[in-house]
């Protein structure tokens, strides 16, 4: 078994400045992250000693004499909460990326012990003593911020209760949790095949079939993997091919996540009702910019009346083109609306995605994204010289000044058992002059060159999201003073909406120009992004409405306890929106992972969405490749973290209170 080390040697490769570093004794402990681990013990272990060396802190805070204060209660807590984090952290990649089930579960079971340990923390009564007993009058604002904020999350977990209330309230959250990790787990596992006859990939691109060849029973074997799942639902001629795959898509983990659910709804309700609210989407968002279901309700009729005529046009388009196809059509299958969708765009806007791919190769992609950086923010990016889990994971370090200020992941390539979307863990705090930032990007997308690692434009959007939240955590994480505010740490539904916004720029010709070539070199043509850009505000409308769908689902099942018919009740609400709606057989409910990690505000998503088209509107104004823009985005946005409500970051960036103007805008482009 590995020995991990504590020692101040390992701990100085996360300092900013090496020169310059003062690590405190629980930087020290955290360390690096261990990355090669050969088994499930050594995960075991880890967790052990981040479990024990977390308990011994919490005990010793709890016992803390004398005055309390910012310089020893708060920076204790903040030690704490960092560390669980650094914890929490590295037990989800070892859940989402190990490479065999043993690993993955041991993971699974730290992320469980590290949820416990986040919860016995935010309900210890004398920690909340302590912390209360703070004078923050000569504190800077961010500090009395956290403080604030600190203390407002004790009282709405029910620290005021009685310890036997507590002790039940502690429970229920840890029981959440476990549901939650065994939720994503079975989505994990919950990979499937279909099997198809060659003629059947008619229509895919030659690069698909080439890497789909028949096996010894003379037939093809199609994944639900996105890297399968996108090419048929856009290309395959073949609808009941489409139509497999789409039933084998939505039943993902189904039954097995059913019972899960439930009693994940039923256990966050009765959490609620413990702490005196009528549901769990009332409790969950009470610390949002949207602070109330009413809040969110009205949003989404809001944007749902913006998108709602733009959905209306996208699908009285592709209907009357599914008529011509298939006389006697009276509506549209969901498992047909992609392929569609590709035909309009093809015949009514002349954009050939086909041809759009082969200028996105995934190596020349990645160095693009990784170019575009140090272009926007004068930063540069080097190779990173570390341990990692897969041979096929890329590692690099971002400098400015020579100064090595933060370091990433790239897991981009699919696996067996491996984390089936995209998302970034992070795994390590930036705090000043102290630690650096370290995350990790976990995806799956095509691997390699033209032969074999072409991408869809919409790959491309993806990277570029996931990538937004990892610059958004590095340079977040340079100027935070406590780490809890360091990195992506506003308030939730503001985090997806610096990565949105980062999307604008794979439509932007002066940078695609920069990655997108093909395999003879030739670079992509600026008619063709002129003829993308023209094509991409149809579908939005549809689009944004199964956005809206989504988020209906997530509140609308937190709303109250599990239903009777949980995946009835996901498709009715879904329905509500959406204009094609789900079929009877459809159980999305169990892959739906966001109901786990965003419980009741995958509005997030639509909220972002509003602020990001509202935050472009600068760039547009001033230019994509503006560096004094640039720079003002950085210093007014992302370098403040959580010391900040996000509602004054986006004042100070744009001069005035955010908007949905721009969002309205854009729905109506497509006209």
């Amino acid at each position: 078994m590995r020995n991990i080390l504590t020692g101040a040697l390992l701990a100085t490769t996360l300092l900013a400045s090496p020169a310059a570093a003062k690590p405190n004794a629980a930087d020290t402990f955290i360390g690096n992250i261990l990355t090669d681990v050969q088994d499930a013990g050594t995960i075991k272990a880890r967790c052990d000693q981040f479990v024990g060396e977390i308990d011994r802190r919490q005990a010793a805070l709890e016992r803390e004499g004398g005055k309390a204060s910012l310089k020893t209660t708060l920076q204790g807590f903040d030690d704490l909460s960092n560390m669980i984090g650094a914890f929490a952290g590295e037990a989800t990649l070892y859940r989402e990326a190990m490479g065999d089930d043993a690993r993955r579960s041991a993971g699974a079971d730290c992320e469980v012990r590290a949820a416990a340990a986040a919860s016995k923390l935010g309900l210890s009564r004398p920690i909340y003593d302590r912390l209360k007993a703070i004078d923050p009058t000569k504190a800077d604002a961010g500090t009395r911020l956290y403080l604030a904020r600190t203390l407002a999350a004790y009282e709405r977990a029910g620290i005021a209760k009685p310890e036997a209330e507590r002790k039940r309230v502690q429970a229920l959250q840890d029981r959440i949790s476990e549901l939650g990790t065994q939720f994503e787990k079975n989505i994990a596992d919950g990979r499937k095949t279909i099997k198809a006859d060659p003629a059947e990939l008619a229509g895919l691109p030659a690069d698909f079939i080439a890497a789909h060849r028949p096996g010894a029973d003379g037939r093809v074997t199609i994944a639900t993997d996105t890297p399968d799942y996108v090419p048929v639902m856009t290309y395959a001629q073949s609808e009941p091919l489409r139509r497999r795959l789409f039933e084998a898509y939505q039943t993902r983990a189904y039954p097995a996540n059913d019972q899960v659910l439930r009693e994940m709804l039923d256990k966050r309700q009765e959490l609620a009702t413990m702490l005196g609210r009528p549901d769990f989407a009332t409790l969950v968002l009470e610390d949002k910019m949207l602070d109330r279901p009413a809040k969110v309700e009205d949003l989404l009729a809001e944007m749902s009346a913006a998108a709602k005529p733009a959905a209306e046009r996208d699908y009285a388009k592709k209907l009357a083109l599914w008529k011509k196809m298939k006389p006697g059509a009276t509506r549209i299958d969901p498992w047909n609306n992609g392929f569609l969708g590709n035909l309009i765009q093809k015949q009514d806007y002349a954009l050939d995605r086909q041809e759009l791919r082969k200028y996105f190769a995934y190596d020349d992609v990645r160095d693009g994204i990784l170019k575009l950086t140090q272009d926007l923010f004068g930063v540069k990016i080097r190779p990173w010289n570390t341990t990692k889990w897969d041979p096929s994971v890329e590692t690099y370090e971002v400098l400015e000044k020579g100064r090595v200020i933060g370091r990433m992941y790239l897991d981009s390539h699919p696996r067996p058992g491996k984390y089936q979307h995209a998302n970034m863990v992070p795994l390590r705090s930036g705090v000043k002059g102290r630690t650096i930032p370290v995350a990790a990007l976990v995806m799956n997308l095509p691997a390699g060159d033209h032969a074999t690692g072409l991408m869809e434009h919409g790959d491309v959007v993806t990277f570029l999201h996931e990538y937004g939240h990892m610059l958004h955590g590095i340079f977040g994480g340079q100027s935070a003073v406590w780490a809890a505010q360091s990195g992506v740490t506003t308030e939730w539904d503001f985090v997806e909406a610096p990565s949105q916004m980062l999307e604008e720029w794979v439509y932007d010709y002066d940078t695609l120009r920069t990655f997108g070539r093909d395999a003879a070199g030739t670079p992509i043509a600026k008619d063709l992004v002129a003829t993308l850009n023209k094509a991409r505000y149809f579908d939005i409308g549809i689009q944004d409405m199964r956005q809206i769908g989504l988020s209906n689902i997530s509140l609308g099942l937190h709303r109250s306890g599990a239903p009777a018919q949980i995946g009835a009740r996901t498709r009715e609400l879904f329905n509500v929106y959406d204009p094609i709606g789900y079929p009877d057989f459809v159980q999305m409910q169990d892959s739906f992972g966001h109901l786990n990690g965003y419980s009741a505000i995958y509005y997030t998503y639509r909220w972002s969405k509003v602020i990001a088209d509202d935050m472009f509107t600068r760039f547009a104004r001033e230019g994509l490749r503006n560096k004094t823009t640039a720079a003002a985005y950085r210093k007014l946005v992302l370098t403040p973290g959580g010391s900040k409500p996000a509602a004054e970051l986006v004042q100070a960036f744009l001069g005035r209170p955010i908007s949905l103007d721009a969002y309205k805008a854009e729905m109506a482009k497509d006209k």
